[in-house]
């Protein structure tokens, strides 16, 4: 697969994902205006977080790595996979059904566990509020493993687009949802919010998730795959073995990530404690991750998504060297997004968010653009780190990628704390932005060193120069911009939120236009690729009308 074949795999892809990355903006922006970022917030988004982590944990992250490998070694069925595909569905809803009971029961109990400070004294709402919440978002882990589900039978077919495009459904309804609730609650706070309120969103946003589900069962069933009810593990038991040390990987990553919501709720609570009751804890980390995924979700995913499958047959083929070349091509297409991106992050972050999130006070939407540009140091080896990853899932290698995934963790969580104990509170959330990024960057090269196995040595030099170019680029052209913005700034030049979308506007077209031309120039051949992209998208949708 070449890289200009590459891209056109992942052209129609990136489309659907950028329509739903805008629609999940616009979605962010209601939820932001309607909850605001402070405590309030932090109880839904706590609950709302809670049905994938628990998803990924105990099904999902199994599901991703060794369902499309499985899938295309079963088309060698006298079925054509058919008989696996629906031993798989079955037996895997079924667990995520009991998986929502016991959650649904224990959920003061898991609320405790990833919000503790909810149970502090003098903060029993927020504590109600976020049980709730989690009650009535925790039926979304069986549609969201429908989802995946339908999804991944699709990609291993050759269909890749529906995936990404099914989350815009989950957004439209979104952004009804909170849109709705905007206009007629206009004004909501934890000592405002009623019952039916917190019913109305709970239940709203899985709803979101249930459609996001449904609307593959008729991609399914256009590509000729007979899904249906089928007790019993035959043929299974490779994959369940294989599940092991996936869930062991997951585990491992969720642990992780309970220390941030933790850290990062404890420090909402001390601050408000403190007298300060805004701007800081889990919602401001979750909406600068959020808009840092963007150029990785349009990009990466698009790519090892497109990938994944073939790398599986490269495997199964023994074809070591080609499996090496076709990751170290990935890492360089991406390099080509994700590394202005990571730029732009770092110097306009507080810009970029002040003009996204216009529904609150500027202090809080400068703040999420603080979390953005201590995120944007790990932006571009967490991409790397998961397209390797996909080079294990390809040898169905899912226990040695737990090495990995174990000192990314330690050495985020360590940082985690350390900050908590260190910072001011206002500073914490920043400080989780700043473990994220260490942790990844260190992760890469011990990711690297573990992936030899299969595919022989990728040196880090593999890929560096075309790095270290792009980087040069990028700073070359965004740095006197920055310099501009922090001038108008200085000299106090008051924008309205209307002349600071401008000068955003005008800031990225030109670093856009300026990157593309400099990078050229430096002779980096993946530019050209973006050509390919766009005249694939045109041809598709000349195609579809």
């Amino acid at each position: 697969m070449k890289s200009s074949e590459l891209f056109r795999a992942s052209g129609i892809m990136a489309l659907g994902t950028i329509i739903s990355r805008i629609t999940g903006f616009i979605r962010g922006i209601l939820i932001v205006s309607v909850l605001g970022t402070a405590l309030l917030a932090d109880t839904y988004n706590v609950a709302n977080t809670m049905p994938n982590i628990l998803y990924n944990l105990l099904v999902g992250g199994a599901l991703t790595a060794i369902f499309i490998p499985q899938l295309v070694r079963s088309f060698d069925h006298k079925d054509g996979g058919d008989g696996f595909a629906s031993r798989l569905v079955t037996t895997i809803s079924l667990i995520l059904l009991i998986l929502v009971g016991i959650g649904v029961y224990c959920a003061p109990a898991l609320v405790r566990l990833y919000a503790p400070e909810f149970f502090t004294p003098g903060f029993e709402v927020e504590k109600e509020i976020a049980i709730a919440f989690t009650r009535y978002c925790l039926p979304q882990i069986f549609f969201l493993g429908l989802f995946t589900m339908l999804g991944q039978v699709a990609n291993a077919r050759g269909s890749f687009g529906p995936l990404m495009w099914a989350p815009i459904a989950n957004n439209i309804v979104g952004i009804a949802l909170f849109g709705g609730f905007l206009l007629f609650s206009p004004s909501v706070s934890l000592q405002t919010i009623t019952s039916q309120q917190v019913q109305i969103l709970g239940w709203g946003t899985t709803l979101s998730v249930v459609v996001q589900a449904l609307v593959l069962i008729p991609v399914v069933k256009r590509l000729g795959v007979k899904l249906r009810p089928q007790w019993g593990l035959a043929g299974l038991g490779k994959s369940f073995g294989l599940a092991g040390w996936t869930l062991i990987y997951v585990l491992i990553s969720q642990l992780g990530y309970l220390v941030t919501v933790n850290v990062a709720t404890s420090a909402a609570v001390r601050s408000a404690l403190e007298g300060v009751t805004r701007g800081v804890g889990f919602t401001p980390y979750t909406y600068a991750y959020f808009v840092m995924l963007l150029p990785y979700s349009i990009v990466t995913i698009s790519i090892i998504t497109a990938i994944l499958p073939h790398l599986s047959r490269l495997a199964v083929a023994n074809d070591r060297a080609e499996v090496r070349a076709q990751l170290i091509r990935a890492i360089k297409l991406v390099g080509v997004i994700t590394i202005p991106s990571s730029v732009a992050f770092l110097f306009f972050g507080p810009l970029i968010t002040q003009v996204i999130f216009v529904g609150i006070p500027a202090e809080d939407s400068r703040y999420i653009g603080f979390v953005l540009s201590a995120l944007s140091f790990g932006l571009v080896s967490f991409s790397i780190n998961l397209i390797l990853i996909r080079g294990f899932n390809a040898f169905e290698d899912t226990r040695t990628q737990v090495i990995s995934i174990f000192i990314i963790n330690v050495i985020s969580v360590a940082l985690s704390y350390l900050f908590l104990h260190l910072l001011k509170n206002q500073w914490v959330t920043i400080g989780l932005g700043v473990a994220f990024s260490i942790s990844y960057l260190v992760g890469l090269l011990i990711t690297l060193a573990l992936l030899k196995k299969h595919t022989g040595v990728i040196r880090v030099k593999d890929f560096l120069g075309q790095h270290l170019r792009l980087y040069g680029v990028a700073v070359g052209v965004m740095a006197p911009l920055f310099a501009l913005t922090q001038y108008i700034s200085w000299i106090g030049v008051e924008l309205t939120p209307l002349t600071r979308a401008g000068e955003l506007a005008v800031v990225m077209v030109t670093a856009f236009i300026g990157y593309l031309f400099a990078a050229k120039a430096v002779g980096v051949e993946e530019i050209s690729m973006i050509g390919h992209l766009r005249e694939s998208v045109a041809r598709r949708n000349s195609n579809n009308s």
